[in-house]
């Protein structure tokens, strides 16, 4: 009996993250790719990069320091984490490096270029100067650093140059000093032909203007990063927004865990600067290009070259959707399925708006996660609450990077009425779930909807996600049941029809997988997700590949589990999606289950199983189901956006053979198309005939 629980059988959590990240760097790569869809994806890198600086790396180095050995079902500690990731990240630097410098090259005769201050003709000098007094110059900083002036506080991704200057009266005085860059500031000043000047080489031509008196020796631009992670303390919190609010303010002075410095940065300016935030040497990063490359957006998203993107697509309404038809009734009718964003989110929204209008309508319940700004549904939920009717909200505080904004939303919404809800203690609140209650007849009728991805309309947009729609009294009772139990105190929180992570969604999974592991070779198993680390998960997806099950896994990012190993995992086959929108979904197919079909809000992760309220749903009706099973296997076929990975944790870009090419991408836009296409112009048998069979085709 093979000894499941060998390290050698599992890729390590941190570098499975690294390798989609290089798997993003290699979208930015492609040559087949317009080029500022390219340049997307290298901003795309360069801000996940960040945050797992932030959260990840800074993790690690509180374990180390506190000398603390754990580790993940891998074995490797943190201090081998830490080296094998500076290692990787050092290495690959070079690549990221030539990247941003044939793309930027190439898209010089497109009209886009970045051009330092001394590149620039006399005309466009003027006009950078004039820029510089006008919008850089009242809101720099210059900062002098000495006995005097303590070294500044540097918040997390502060930006500057260090400058050494000399004394122009004295010329044996030699001084170090800072000019900060506040992010109000652009990263580039555009002028006009698409021209584009990294800030600190305007900075640089003016130092004297900022500093009078003194001349430059020598600059460096500087990039800092800290810990962002927010520790709270919930036991010691007696108002947790207070404390939340507090615990922001520190994300700013984390520890320093990564300093990002230009080439022209000597061993002087490097030890300067690192003599004050103290960053390990390996983690000191030097660029020979700009800084930031998150700073992309602002030439990406330069409409006057939208041409050099891939074309956009809008999102449909289909059938039942495309009628004027009160939503209510139709989801009376029918059970309804969506996948965005080819199919647009906007019935959702138009659920909670139709609700805040509708006077029958007595309750409206939901979570938000990441609500966005601008949103319409938080717009909608405070119209109704200030209607009079009953509106509850759990709004989760600690979505990470969402913290700020979903304390806005949060306030509003207090304060026009909605009974909001700040959490669960000991929990993210993960579940993505709407229920609204309407009087009928005289009678009470509820309305769901549950989600894979948050409710954001900005997002569902460049997500792939699936809502599920419906008003069946066995879906719509277990929904009130989990609204109660986040109001409330519930020792059980179980449900009869959904299931609720952290008690039930995890023992539901492994049945499901032990239930197939007993089919042997009729067992079929298709799942997709974001991340697969979970140890037990992936025991039991081994001991099922070996009774013969085929196992077809879809991870966007980190994978744990090691296919292809000869007595352990030669059925299972994985492969991440990148592409035009972001894959996001969670969506799984059991061949032998009573359901069959499940779609969750959680990923297979032991924060998503054991440390959060996520919900996971067993979708019944006949035509939801064959839609994601149709959706699930056109994406086992993609040939073309997909990588499949190999038992030694790296991976390898399928290719597709001329007329056999599968992007399942661009096949769901067309179908999408044609559907919508034929709503205009078909009889409606014929159409929903062609929603029915979604995807055959393709």
């Amino acid at each position: 009996m093979l000894n499941l629980k060998n390290p050698n059988l599992y890729n390590n959590r941190e570098i499975s993250w690294l390798q989609f990240n290089t798997r993003v760097l290699k979208q930015a790569q492609d040559d087949s790719l317009p080029l500022l869809e390219r340049l997307k994806f290298l901003a795309i890198y360069g801000t996940n990069l960040d945050e797992f600086y932030m959260i990840r790396v800074a993790g690690l180095k509180k374990l180390f320091a506190a000398g603390i050995i754990v580790s993940g079902p891998d074995k490797l500690t943190p201090l081998q984490q830490l080296h094998e990731i500076r290692s990787y990240l050092h290495q690959e630097q070079q690549v990221v490096e030539h990247c941003r410098s044939e793309i930027l090259k190439k898209l010089e005769p497109e009209g886009i270029s970045v051009k330092i201050y001394e590149e620039l003709n006399n005309q466009e000098k003027h006009k950078v100067n004039q820029y510089f007094n006008e919008n850089i110059y009242p809101v720099i900083i210059p900062i002098a650093v000495d006995a005097t002036h303590p070294f500044p506080h540097l918040n997390n991704l502060s930006f500057g140059l260090i400058v050494k200057l000399r004394d122009n009266d004295n010329e044996n005085i030699e001084r170090f000093g800072i000019i900060r860059v506040p992010r109000v500031l652009n990263r580039f000043v555009e002028l006009e032909g698409g021209v584009y000047v990294p800030i600190e080489s305007v900075v640089e031509k003016h130092v004297d203007e900022l500093f009078p008196g003194y001349s430059l020796i020598k600059y460096a631009p500087f990039r800092v990063t800290r810990n962002a992670d927010i520790a709270i303390e919930e036991e010691e919190a007696d108002d947790f927004m207070e404390i939340l609010e507090e615990g922001l303010k520190l994300r700013r002075k984390g520890e320093m865990v990564r300093l990002e410095v230009g080439s022209n940065a000597d061993a002087e300016i490097i030890n300067f600067i690192n003599k004050h935030t103290n960053v390990y040497k390996d983690d000191i990063y030097t660029f020979h290009t700009f800084l930031n490359l998150a700073s992309l957006w602002q030439i990406v998203s330069n409409r006057d070259f939208a041409h050099l993107l891939l074309p956009p697509f809008k999102p449909k309404l289909l059938p039942p959707f495309d009628t004027s038809e009160d939503i209510f009734a139709t989801l009376e009718k029918q059970d309804i399925l969506m996948y965005h964003p080819y199919e647009s989110f906007e019935p959702v929204v138009k659920l909670i708006q139709t609700a805040a209008k509708d006077p029958d309508v007595v309750s409206i319940k939901m979570t938000l996660y990441r609500s966005g700004t601008n949103s319409p549904i938080v717009k909608a939920l405070m119209d109704a609450s200030e209607s009079g009717k009953q509106v509850t909200v759990m709004v989760e505080l600690k979505a990470r990077f969402d913290e700020e904004n979903n304390l806005i939303w949060a306030k509003a919404l207090e304060k026009s009425g909605a009974h909001v809800i700040y959490g669960i203690k000991g929990f993210k609140v993960h579940a993505k779930a709407a229920l609204v209650t309407r009087r009928k007849n005289g009678k009470l009728k509820q309305y769901a909807h549950l989600g894979t991805g948050n409710y954001n309309p900005s997002t569902a947009k460049i997500y792939t996600d699936m809502s599920y729609m419906t008003s069946k009294d066995v879906v719509t009772n277990d929904l009130t049941r989990f609204f109660h139990f986040l109001t409330g105190f519930s020792k059980k929180g179980k449900l009869n029809e959904l299931y609720m992570a952290p008690s039930q969604i995890k023992p539901k999974l492994l049945s499901l997988i032990h239930n197939e592991t007993r089919q042997g070779s009729n067992g079929h198993i298709i799942a997709k997700v974001n991340s697969l680390v979970d140890e037990d998960v992936i025991r039991a997806l081994y001991k099922a590949s070996q009774a013969g099950v085929k196992v077809e896994l879809i991870v966007r990012g980190i994978c744990c589990l090691k296919p292809g190993i000869e007595g352990v995992s030669e059925n299972v086959r994985v492969i991440s999606i990148l592409g035009k929108y972001l894959e996001h979904a969670r969506a799984f197919y059991f061949k032998n289950d009573a359901a069959q079909v499940y779609i969750s809000s959680a990923d297979w992760m032991p924060r998503n199983l054991v440390r959060r309220i996520e919900l996971l749903t067993a979708v019944k009706d006949e035509s939801a189901q064959r839609k994601i099973i149709q959706i699930l296997k056109l994406q086992c076929s993609d040939n073309v956006l997909a990588h499949e990975l190999k038992n030694d944790g790296t991976y390898t870009k399928l290719k597709a053979d001329g007329d056999k090419a599968i992007n399942n991408h661009k096949l769901l836009e067309d179908y999408v198309n044609k559907i919508a296409k034929a709503t205009k112009k078909e009889t409606s048998t014929y159409v929903q005939q062609l929603v029915n069979r979604l995807f055959i085709e393709s």
